[in-house]
């Protein structure tokens, strides 16, 4: 009789729980998130909205009057937004939408692993556009003629891009717009530290292909909360609302994201800070003998040094400090990826860094 694993289907075998190699640390910079403190006013308004938000009652399933707010903030409808339980929650349901066999994703890899996960256990084939080994820019001309295929359903693009930290180029997407029929994502998480103006969610309108994804987990801080939205064209959200599972997202983190949302001018000042702590960092690692660095319009820096690996251990084990190692992704050897901080965690990590460094040389 086989094992009971062995039962699974056979796309899902083999798979192991997500890890984000954490382990308790003093500055822990390892995932992407807000590190800074939040205003009081939005933390208050957040707290009150908790409080009065009843438990006893099932949530409302679309979420809509957080749909509002943000249809509100980009401009558009109600019809154009989807709520998930973070945008995890909403890639693999575009993937089990949109994807499967015969039905081809196309990625420009280094980017989240996730998308590749997310599209196997759909049974979603993946065709890889490898972006340049040195810039980690995008190859427009091999991803059009990919996005072309019979069989190309879906194209995922991060921007900035998760880990290298680079915006997509504009004209690549006006290109998969006017010259393939593949449905196209814009993975846009970290898009509030490159600046408003670096969006495209205002082209959703004009575009039904197209589709934006945003999150309240980076700027926003509330990574704990998971809380993510698509802006897309109206029949992909009716498509989405259809086939997601009943109530995904709980009253409190509706409710506790509609304050954030509705004060989400005073979190200006905590985004500008990263943004200036950024420049700092980047200054401080390439001061540092060995380290290379990569231009970055998010909120981490992707950094390559001799012995990154060894180097992630000893900051963990050594000083406390928590940053995440991605020597083992292609493209990417003897790289670390550096989450921006807070003034004194980026200040501790820049002093652990230049005693290793000496003590490495």
């Amino acid at each position: 009789m086989p094992a009971v694993a062995e039962r699974a289907r056979e796309a899902l075998q083999g798979f192991e729980p997500y890890d984000p190699a954490f382990t308790p640390c003093r500055v822990n910079l390892s995932a992407n998130e807000n590190t800074h403190k939040l205003p009081d006013s939005v933390v208050e308004a957040m707290r009150a909205a908790m409080v009065t938000t009843p438990l006893n009652r099932y949530p409302d399933p679309m979420a809509n009057d957080l749909r509002d707010l943000l249809a509100t903030r980009h401009g558009v409808r109600r019809a154009n937004v989807m709520v998930g339980n973070g945008g995890d929650e909403l890639l693999f349901n575009l993937l089990f939408t949109f994807g499967g066999p015969g039905h081809a994703l196309i990625t420009c890899p280094p980017d989240f692993s996730e998308y590749a996960n997310f599209a196997k256990m759909c049974e979603t084939p993946v065709v890889t556009v490898w972006r340049d080994p040195v810039t980690f820019e995008i190859d427009a001309d091999a991803l059009v003629a990919a996005a072309k295929a019979d069989d190309a359903a879906l194209v995922i693009l991060t921007s900035p891009n998760n880990p290298t930290g680079n915006l997509v180029d504009p004209s690549i997407i006006r290109r998969l717009l006017d010259e393939t029929d593949a449905l196209v994502l814009l993975d846009e998480a970290y898009i509030e530290f490159s600046g408003e103006d670096a969006s495209l969610v205002g082209w959703v309108a004009d575009n039904p292909r197209l589709m934006v994804l945003r999150t309240l987990s980076k700027a926003f801080g509330l990574a704990g909360l998971r809380v993510g939205y698509l802006v897309a064209d109206p029949d992909v959200v009716n498509m989405l609302g259809a086939i997601r599972q009943i109530y995904s997202e709980d009253v409190l983190a509706q409710s506790v994201a509609c304050a954030a949302v509705s004060r989400r001018r005073e979190l200006a000042p905590v985004v500008a800070d990263i943004v200036a702590e950024r420049a700092r960092l980047e200054a401080g690692l390439a001061g540092i003998k060995g380290v290379e660095t990569w231009p970055s319009a998010a909120n981490f820096l992707l950094v390559r040094m001799p012995g990154a690996s060894r180097v992630r251990a000893r900051l963990r084990d050594e000083f406390s400090i928590l940053v995440r190692d991605f020597s083992y992704a292609p493209g990417l050897e003897n790289c670390l990826r550096i989450t921006v901080g807070t003034r004194p965690e980026n200040d501790a990590l820049l002093d652990a860094l230049a005693i290793l460094a000496r003590e490495e040389a």
